[in-house]
């Protein structure tokens, strides 16, 4: 590491007592020689042979292979001999002799007389002087920028080889980048090395003492620092392309697998997927049908879902990549995410389309089920014979009757809206066929749906024709319960007439014109009755026509006509009696009324004595009567009024009846009476 007095190098071999190999040493010396540069090479080296551990044809086998070594660069050779010197003769001999052949002047010399060809201060302690040398540190220091060069070296070629490989065509690219696209080794790695190697360098000590002078190995020809720089310059260069190369290799992979991601996606879809919604297309033929084409339409699109899960990581993987890539991929990446986006969004709109199909088609036949089921209810209510107990039960069968029909109505409305949608969207779905004619699939579709609401327009027709012949059979006996009614009440009624006409018509009058007014009012009367029979007799003969048109057999009218005529028969023969009392007290009043008002100066009215006794008979003939009951013919009897009426009405008629008795005696006594008056 020290220099002789001409600035040339000088190169230190110590010998040991062991057995030294030449070719081992001529290795070294090369490697040694190899370090200096050119220029220092050319100042020459002087070689300071330790021969002190040594034997002498050891020193001279080294002297000699310094010729073949560096036979140019030795400019002196100091053999250091040992305190016991070898034989002189033979030493100076051969040095001497060979001389003029080796090139370069030996001499032997001393240790502590070294000074004399070198300065002390380049020379290490072993020989006298003050240079500090660490052999060990020094040695680790050269392993290291050894392997540094070594790996970065292999580095740079390795890295030049990868980045002039990117500059290629595609394919040379793809090959090379296949082939050599990891580096040996890390450059990261080495570049740290490089960088303490060379802090280590520009520190210029290699012992790393705090105290001592610090040693310089070589001056700045031998520094490896020059060399460390600008092969930290050159790996940073090719290790910024690499590191691009990486990226744009990464980004390319990246790119590649999203597309190839993408592939699979849009070649499922608008493969298998498409299939899979090809192949369904009936609607089923029930509820349950149905809802096993739902349960199958979701399996599909739990199959879909995954693949759409795909698609939403796909798509954020293309935003971001738009969002920080490069110009030159943004087309590229924008025709994968719209072809991705196309045909993901094609197929949910046909999965949807398909769901919303299905889902038309079970509110389709669930309608129609209900339907059905009320059209089955109102048939059997139709099929079963109505046996009322009274109108009112009619009038309510008949109101649930209407009912039910105004559900059916309804029902079927509702089938009809909810066909004719599933029948619209069916002639949709030609649009989303894949190509496929669906025109045999959708006319079978579009026939059960057809005859399914055909189908629901005759059940119901029959059901509705069937309703207007329970209608009007049902008006028709609500008719009759109400003629039974009717009939029933107008013998009430007729009855009540009778019991009227026994209990509170018993008046015969006062006089002849009462009598007469009482004789008009009971006319009247009897034209009431006579009204409510008749009226009872027309709705008991509308009875029988209807039972005749419903073919069956009132159950009230048997014995409501012979009420009828028996409440007739007694009401007739009582007005009868009545009308022949009222008609005897008429003659009877008028008569005595008449005898009654003669003036006592006409006695020739009275001349025939017969007509008191025509009165006194007639009044005795009501008052018989009046004491009669009245026979009907079933033998029982009825009085008009109670005992004290009757004998009220009688008292008058004898007050009466005395009256023309009295008459008829001032008639007969003329002469006696005349004096009293």
């Amino acid at each position: 590491g020290g220099k002789d007095r001409r600035s040339g190098l000088i190169l230190t071999i110590p010998l040991c007592l062991e057995q030294t190999s030449m070719d081992e040493l001529s290795v070294t010396l090369d490697y040694l020689l190899s370090i200096p540069s050119e220029k220092c090479k050319a100042r020459g080296f002087t070689v300071i042979v330790d021969g002190r551990k040594s034997q002498w044809n050891v020193v001279k086998t080294v002297v000699l292979m310094l010729q073949n070594v560096v036979p140019a660069e030795v400019s002196l050779v100091c053999v250091v001999k040992p305190d016991e010197f070898w034989d002189k003769k033979v030493t100076h001999f051969c040095f001497w002799k060979e001389k003029d052949r080796l090139g370069f002047e030996v001499i032997l010399v001393s240790a502590n007389k070294l000074t004399r060809y070198i300065e002390p201060c380049q020379l290490t302690e072993d020989f006298g002087g003050t240079l500090t040398y660490d052999h060990m540190d020094w040695l680790n220091k050269r392993l290291v920028f050894e392997k540094f060069t070594k790996e970065s070296t292999s580095l740079l070629d390795e890295l030049a080889l990868i980045n002039n490989g990117s500059d290629k065509g595609t394919q040379e690219r793809e090959r090379s980048i296949d082939l050599n696209f990891l580096p040996s080794v890390d450059p990261e790695t080495v570049l740290q090395t490089g960088h303490e190697l060379l802090s280590e360098l520009q520190q210029r000590r290699f012992n790393g003492s705090d105290g001592g002078v610090s040693w310089s190995p070589m001056d700045d020809e031998l520094l490896a620092q020059p060399q460390v720089m600008k092969l930290l310059d050159s790996l940073r260069e090719q290790y910024t392309r690499y590191q691009e190369v990486c990226r744009q290799r990464s980004k390319r992979t990246q790119l590649e697998e999203i597309q190839q991601k993408v592939m699979q996606v849009v070649n499922w879809l608008e493969g298998p997927g498409s299939e899979q919604l090809r192949t369904q297309w009936g609607i089923g033929d029930s509820i349950r049908a149905s809802q096993a084409l739902q349960q199958k339409h979701e399996e599909i699109e739990s199959q879909h879902s995954e693949w759409f899960a795909v698609y939403v990581e796909l798509n954020q993987q293309i935003a971001a990549l738009l969002n920080a890539g490069d110009e030159e991929d943004l087309v590229e990446l924008k025709a994968l995410q719209q072809q991705l986006s196309d045909v993901c969004y094609r197929q949910a709109s046909q999965l949807e389309f398909r769901q919303n199909l299905l889902q038309a088609a079970l509110e389709f036949h669930s309608v129609a089920q209900d339907l059905s089921q009320q059209l089955d209810g109102l048939l059997g209510m139709l099929c079963v014979d109505v046996a009322p107990a009274d109108g009112a039960s009619i009038q309510q069968t008949l109101k649930l009757l209407e009912e039910k029909l105004k559900s059916v109505d309804l029902g079927l409305q509702g089938l009809r809206e909810k066909g004719q949608s599933l029948l619209d969207q069916i002639s949709n779905q030609a649009s989303w066929a894949y190509g496929k004619d669906v025109t045999i699939e959708n006319k079978e579709n579009v026939d059960h749906i057809q005859g399914v609401m055909e189908d629901m327009q005759l059940r119901k027709q029959r059901c509705e024709d069937m309703v207007d012949v329970r209608r009007l059979k049902m008006l028709q006996m609500v008719q009759l319960f109400k003629c039974e009614e009717d009939a029933a009440q107008a013998v009430e009624w007729l009855s009540e007439l009778l019991d009227a006409l026994l209990k509170t018509h018993i008046r015969l009058g006062d006089d002849a014109q009462e009598t007469k007014v009482l004789l008009e009012k009971h006319r009247k009367f009897v034209d009431v009755a006579q009204s409510t029979y008749d009226y009872g007799r027309q709705l008991l003969q509308a009875t029988v026509v209807l039972c005749q048109s419903l073919r069956c057999t009132s159950r009230s009218s048997g014995d409501t006509l012979p009420r009828l005529n028996r409440v007739w028969k007694q009401f007739t023969i009582t007005s009868e009696e009545r009308v022949h009392r009222l008609e005897t007290a008429v003659a009877f009043h008028s008569s005595a009324e008449k005898i009654l008002q003669e003036c006592p100066e006409q006695p020739e009215a009275f001349n025939e004595m017969e007509q008191f006794d025509e009165i006194e008979a007639v009044g005795k003939s009501l008052l018989d009567r009046l004491t009669v009951p009245v026979v009907y013919p079933d033998g029982s009897e009825q009085y008009f009024g109670s005992p004290s009426d009757m004998a009220s009405a009688a008292e008058h008629i004898r007050e009466k009846m005395k009256l023309v008795s009295l008459k008829k005696q001032q008639l007969r006594q003329p002469e006696d009476t005349t004096p009293e008056s």
